[in-house]
């Protein structure tokens, strides 16, 4: 039996879910290993069923909700919008799928060349396979069951075996009925393979020959061990993994001048907001010395010491918060600038906490610490800055508070190998789901040059297939002569939809 815990009590409860049986997970993937043997996917049918689900996930949002606050202790405001954002991500991988360029359509005919006849060419993206997809503890909905690795997996055709997180396995088995029900009303409900439970479990599944490509988001431990799992396959598949980010965050002179409250303000929501349990959140910031830097630390340390204790999702977290935590603080001279007081120490409770570390120490002795918690440094030039940066670990986003012109934006290009996303004056929590994201970055962030959030995550599912000199009845309908509903480059010209079907002659 797969037990449930409350994190604000800390207290167990059973559930009728059991570990999945080595035979389950063979059935399961064969059963995506049988939907991916399908004939090509109907576009058109594909953004149906993503549609449908958008829909099911708003209809049960509240069952959705009250389910994952039990299991993650969330609150109602923030799983209300996560879910809104799950069922975002599925209605814009409908319009994705409708747009087609995703599929990447090229055609090169048939002529002549300097060596003789150059044959024709027709190419385009198809789906990889059956995709495992892994639910992460943080993001019961956006990053699990419902997240983005299944919605741009089913938009490319793929059929998805959902390994669920052990920290919700109520709200994954919720999650996957809203999955099945919105599936059983639209063609391709097959791609919708089933769901598997425990650890043991995850690792058989990623090892079987049915599985095609893996999707994870989470600690960089458990990626590893499932890479290990993976290179003992005869044949490798690819392991998409966003994993562990420091995100710094970099305060200008002239910005902690003119705008300190306002900067500790907004900084510390994003530190502590899911009780900083956020890929995004700012884990080290970077502040000038200075009488503006001064009433930047001060007033974000004010906010610290007035904090509410926090309730992470689970032991393993909280103890983890508290090894990291201690072992910044004490073996590596970090200096506590402000901690709450915690009254209420029941469940997986912790205390938020500012620290202060020596700038050269920071970018050797820094790691991510998930739970309230931040590191503050002290700079004085900007080649510090650059220094600091480039030693530290790559992480997913690197932020910048300026003022106009700022003489800070002359480091941008110093700074953009080390992030996927560099984001000026805001704050790298609240990820937008949208056509030009990206959400990824170099080693440690990710182990990929993809993106999993937006609309060019889709492309992880896919891969590339040349089709020369066949006949038409072969081709997916996309590369048909007559076709043109999407965009499609013919001879190196982009032809937009409703322009690219080829006229023989002209």
């Amino acid at each position: 039996m797969i037990p449930t815990q409350n994190p604000r009590t800390g207290e167990a409860a059973p559930t009728s879910l059991h570990p999945t049986e080595p035979r389950e997970v063979r059935e399961i993937a064969e059963r995506a290993s049988g939907a991916a043997r399908q004939p090509r996917r109907d576009r058109r049918g594909l953004a149906v069923l993503l549609d449908a689900i958008a829909d099911e996930v708003e209809r049960r949002r509240a069952d959705l909700v009250e389910t994952a606050d039990a299991e993650t202790a969330l609150g109602e405001a923030r799983l209300m919008s996560e879910a809104a954002r799950a069922a975002g991500q599925f209605r814009l991988f409908a319009n994705v799928v409708r747009e087609g360029s995703h599929l990447e359509a090229m055609i090169d005919r048939a002529g002549d060349g300097p060596a003789g006849r150059l044959p024709e060419v027709r190419r385009m993206l198809v789906p990889i396979g059956p995709v495992a997809v892994f639910g992460s503890s943080n993001f019961p909905f956006a990053f699990s069951v419902l997240g983005g690795d299944t919605a741009s997996a089913l938009a490319a055709g793929c059929p998805v075996v959902l390994k669920a997180h052990s920290s919700h396995p109520r709200t994954s088995a919720l999650s996957l009925d809203v999955l099945q029900t919105a599936a059983g009303k639209c063609d391709h409900a097959d791609l919708i393979a089933g769901i598997v439970y425990g650890q043991a479990a995850g690792s058989q599944l990623v090892q079987d020959p049915s599985i095609a490509a893996v999707g994870f988001t989470g600690s960089l431990s458990a990626a590893q061990a499932l890479e290990s799992a993976i290179s003992q396959r005869p044949a490798p598949i690819p392991f998409y993994g966003e994993l562990s980010s420091l995100n710094p965050l970099v305060v200008s002179q002239a910005a902690a001048s003119v705008r300190a409250d306002a900067i500790a303000e907004g900084l510390f929501a994003s530190i502590t907001g899911s009780a900083g349990q956020l890929c995004t959140k700012p884990g080290v910031v970077l502040i000038p010395h200075g009488p503006g830097g001064d009433r930047l630390v001060n007033a974000l340390a004010e906010r610290f010491r007035h904090a509410p204790g926090a309730t992470v999702l689970n032991g393993r977290i909280r103890d983890s918060f508290h090894e990291i935590a201690g072992r910044l603080r004490a073996g590596h001279g970090g200096r506590v600038l402000a901690a709450a007081t915690v009254d209420d120490a029941r469940g997986f409770a912790v205390t938020p906490m500012l620290i202060e570390m020596d700038l050269p120490v920071v970018a050797e002795s820094a790691e991510e610490c998930f739970g309230p918690f931040a590191i503050v440094a002290r700079y004085g030039d900007h080649g510090e800055i650059v220094d600091v940066v480039e030693r530290m670990a790559a992480s997913l986003t690197v932020t910048l508070h300026t003022v106009g012109e700022d003489p800070l934006l002359t480091v941008v290009p110093r700074l953009e190998p080390h992030a996927g996303r560099i984001v000026f004056d805001g704050y790298p929590t609240g990820v937008r789901v949208s056509w030009a994201q990206h959400h990824g970055g170099p080693w440690p962030a990710t182990n990929t040059l993809h993106t999993s959030v937006g609309a060019t995550s889709v492309r992880r599912f896919l891969r590339p297939v040349a089709w020369q000199d066949a006949p038409p009845s072969v081709l997916p309908l996309e590369l048909r002569d007559e076709f043109d509903a999407i965009p499609r480059r013919i001879d190196g010209e982009l032809h937009l939809a409703g322009s690219s079907a080829i006229r023989h002659g002209g």
